[in-house]
């Protein structure tokens, strides 16, 4: 018997769920609580103390409006490109973090309410997450409206 896979637009349309989904959800958990967000942000030790709030806001508009813009499906292998950079440049700030030796109880992937400590593992889920976007770059041909041509 013939193993079967799934279509290539079940696939799509799943993969367009999850990341548009964990975008959305990444950053109403860090809108909810915008200086306990400030407050993980500060632990990075990275940033002057007054731009750390504009930068908290500026990162929450960001994921929403892209998890908005993935979940829509509109012009969905830029959509997929936005977020594997997004997620890229995560995982490479909690690399050199790591790097740095700092031993954070909070990676601030979800704000404040689901903690998370920030270990090997946060960037290896990045990378993952970056493997799910450009698959979903890729399936983008399958995107309701499209045709051979575009």
């Amino acid at each position: 018997m013939k193993a079967r896979s799934l279509p290539p637009t079940v696939l799509r349309w799943f993969l367009q769920l999850l990341i548009g989904g964990i975008l959305f959800a990444s950053a109403v958990g860090k809108a909810l609580d915008l200086p306990g967000f400030v407050e993980v942000l500060r632990t990075y030790q990275t940033f002057p103390g007054f731009t750390l709030l504009p930068l908290a806001v500026l990162v929450i508009s960001v994921e929403l409006v892209l998890g908005a813009w993935v979940l829509s499906g509109w012009r969905l292998k830029t959509a997929a490109l936005a977020a594997a950079v997004l997620n890229a440049g995560y995982g490479a700030w909690m690399t050199i973090s790591l790097l740095r030796g700092l031993e954070l109880s909070n990676c601030g992937c979800f704000g404040v309410f689901f903690p998370l400590p920030l270990s090997w593992y946060s960037p290896l889920e990045d990378v993952v997450l970056v493997a799910l976007c450009w698959t979903l770059h890729r399936l983008s041909r399958y995107a309701p409206g499209r045709t051979a041509a575009s």
